[in-house]
């Protein structure tokens, strides 16, 4: 049984800001049906990219949050028993390959690299996928196309794409928006003032620039957003910031420390 195409629909155009050609790009990777990997780091936009993307092509969208526990299996399927005796389940990957969506497969780093293998057959010419367990060969509707994440900031020895699975793959980059359009987006997608989303906006680029200096990563837009979000729900924009932006970025009392007071700065 093929599931139905509808269930997979975008049905409301997601919001996005363009920073630059990236949806062109894509339309042109889209209409050669080349796989497409996007770099960045996390909290950026990737995702919501990919779901702009999907309904401005009308186009079906299945989307695998990767985990280091993700077995070949859960991507494309196994059999399953129940009262009637064994049955086969496709995985997201089959699904996706049969009826023509875009397989999206978020943090892709984070699956093992023997689970990733599995996508090879689909990112070359033949567009096949085959279900070994199942005796079948899966060939890829003319719709389907497969787009992968993942950020370069956490790339390890232990965590990254083997370029046998890299050289697969258009990439496209990004990152996080210029400050006056990062303020429009906080903006819009919080409903707070602009005032306040842009001192949000300026916090983030405080810690951005202690991104190697102890921070990992600085605070994300999607960090902004849950910010903005609490102050129009009534939180005081210090409590907000300290829940949305502070703890969730480091454990170091020292760093929170740093971080408190570039919040302070701006909303004592």
């Amino acid at each position: 049984m093929i599931d139905n195409k509808d269930d997979y629909m975008i049905s409301q155009e997601p919001y996005y800001h363009r920073i630059g050609k990236e949806v062109e790009r894509y339309e042109a990777a889209y209409s050669v049906r080349m796989p497409v990997m996007l770099k960045g780091p996390t909290g950026c936009g990737k995702s919501r990219f990919v779901e702009y993307m999907a309904w401005k092509l009308q186009k079906p969208l299945i989307t695998v949050a990767c985990n280091e526990d993700m077995t070949a299996s859960d991507l494309v399927g196994r059999f399953l028993l129940d009262a009637s005796g064994t049955k086969w389940q496709d995985g997201p990957l089959t699904t996706a390959a049969r009826i023509g969506a875009i397989c999206y497969l978020d943090e892709v780093v984070e699956a093992r690299q023997d689970t990733t293998v599995v996508i090879h057959p689909l990112t070359d010419h033949r567009r096949q996928l085959p279900l070994e367990k199942k005796g079948e060969q899966v060939d890829a509707h003319p719709d389907f196309q497969i787009v992968i994440s993942y950020n370069p900031g956490y790339q390890s020895m232990m965590k990254d794409l083997k370029q046998s699975t890299k050289q697969r793959f258009g990439a496209m980059s990004f990152d996080y928006p210029p400050s006056e359009m990062e303020m429009e987006i906080v903006a819009h997608e919080t409903g707070i003032d602009v005032p306040t989303a842009e001192k949000l906006v300026q916090i983030a680029q405080r810690s951005r620039n202690l991104k190697g200096h102890g921070l990992d990563e600085g605070m994300s837009t999607r960090l902004l957003i849950y910010a903005g979000q609490l102050i129009a729900k009534g939180i005081s924009p210090a409590d907000a910031c300290q829940m949305a932006l502070v703890e969730p970025l480091t454990d170091d009392i020292d760093m929170r420390d740093t971080l408190e007071a570039a919040v302070g700065t701006f909303f004592a």
